[in-house]
């Protein structure tokens, strides 16, 4: 019985989601009754559930996100990211389509200070289109990799995707940050060798720039040094005291945290400045917070009901390949990108998938990568197109329509794809790092 009341609770969850109820509110609604119907007893019901909420506050994992958001919100309003794209421009000089590829190049490396790929497309939107548009690229094309390369923010660490898909499976973050590591590479190689294909191809999308020296001023140098350097730090102080066991994650968070302020105070930041990054961090995290705890709760009634296992033996029990079970997670997680963000579709379909590719042999740590590679790809599909839409407010440029995001940000979906499954294929790509790294 309590197995046919966890399905149907699941069944009314998506009811309530394709009506456009909130999803947190939907998971609490659905969580509260189906144990509630399981238990004969609201006050044993809202009792279980309080404490399982409770129970998830207090785990210090849960300190991991608002610590690294703020960090990327601090270096973020420092304008450290102006800082790279200008050091990246200029060492990728003799490459065709050179300010694309300074485009995915600054995101990569700002992808491991800010954890959140919204960050970096609303600053390269400010920073990078303005330069593409200027020196005579296609609109698509640089719309394209402004969008393309800010989804690197949900893969290379510190990243909210990673930290969450931790905390559902109780995987280690650590982990799950080294194992995107050489994906994040691959990802930005990818990216890169589409624009110089494309480029060369075709110059007239990504015209040639004429090398002048760059007649910096002192103040110039010494900002760029600043935001370049101090971003290098804070990539060593977080990822490395991961990697060699110096830090928690939660403790790298709390030092780049604290890293990033004083960067943006040397970079001219002050009291309204910072303040405004942590409320903003604050905006940020608060949602995601309540959609863990909801979620918490609802992977609390799915366990009760023992629907994981039901639905398991469902799947394995039908006798097809794995690869068409994985091909159908796929389409339902792109389907779902094209509804709802991405922190909703790991708490909404995470709990029932990562069993299932276990049972069928797939490395977790490779599982988890592909999947967010997967969902990732779900920022830039239509309707909901979560970078696009953010690229579309952030961009200083009424021409820039929706459209032309969605089509310059097309082969951008594809290589993701195509990147996630090779990490499928090839798992070494995702757990080799952490075997190599935390043993």
């Amino acid at each position: 019985m309590g197995g046919d009341i966890a399905l149907y609770m699941l069944a009314l969850l998506i009811g309530l989601i394709l009506l456009g109820v909130h999803i947190g509110v939907a998971f609490a609604v659905c969580s509260a009754l189906g144990v509630w119907l399981m238990l004969g007893s609201a006050e044993a019901a809202l009792a279980i559930l309080g404490n399982t909420a409770y129970e998830a506050v207090r785990k210090d994992v849960f300190a991991v996100i608002p610590l690294f958001v703020l960090m990327g919100d601090f270096i973020a309003r420092s304008g450290a990211a102006a800082d790279l794209f200008r050091i990246c421009d200029r060492v990728l000089k003799r490459l065709p389509g050179r300010l694309a590829i300074a485009t995915i190049a600054g995101n990569t490396v700002f992808a491991a200070v800010t954890g959140v790929s919204i960050a970096a497309a609303a600053a390269f939107s400010r920073i990078a289109y303005p330069e593409m548009k200027k020196h005579g690229y296609k609109q698509t094309f640089a719309l394209g990799a402004v969008a393309g390369s800010a989804c690197l923010g949900m893969l290379i660490p510190p990243s909210v995707l990673l930290i969450v898909w931790a905390i559902l499976t109780e995987m280690s973050v650590g982990a799950l940050f080294v194992a995107g590591v050489l994906p994040g590479a691959l990802l930005a190689l990818l990216f890169s060798l589409y624009v110089v294909i494309s480029a060369s191809r075709n110059p007239d999308i990504a015209p040639a720039i004429d090398q002048q020296a760059a007649n910096l001023t002192a103040k110039q140098i010494r900002s760029e040094s600043i935001g370049g350097i101090g971003i290098l730090f804070l990539i060593m102080l977080v990822i490395g005291g991961i990697w060699f066991g110096w830090f928690t994650p939660t403790e790298a968070a709390g030092f780049g945290a604290i890293g990033a302020l004083f960067i943006g105070i040397a970079k001219g930041m002050r009291g309204k400045e910072i303040l405004g990054a942590i409320f903003q961090a604050g905006k940020t995290t608060a949602p995601i917070m309540f959609l863990l705890i909801t979620a918490t709760m609802y992977s609390r009634l799915l366990a009760m009901g023992g629907a994981v296992n039901y639905i398991k033996t469902l799947f394995l029990s039908l006798g097809v390949d794995p690869f068409m079970i994985i091909a159908v997670m796929v389409v339902i997680w792109i389907l779902l990108g094209m509804l709802i963000d991405s922190v909703s579709i790991i708490l909404l379909t995470v709990p029932i998938f990562a069993p299932i590719a276990a049972a069928i042999g797939i490395d977790p740590l490779a599982f988890a990568i592909f999947g967010i590679l997967v969902i990732e790809a779900g920022l830039l599909t239509p309707p909901f197109g979560l970078l696009v839409y953010t690229v579309k407010g952030s961009v200083p440029d009424p021409t820039a329509t929706l459209g032309k995001i969605f089509l310059g940000s097309f082969p951008y979906f594809l290589l993701i794809l195509v990147a996630a499954f090779i990490v499928l294929f090839v798992p070494a790509l995702a757990n080799w790092l952490p075997a190599y790294m935390l043993k």
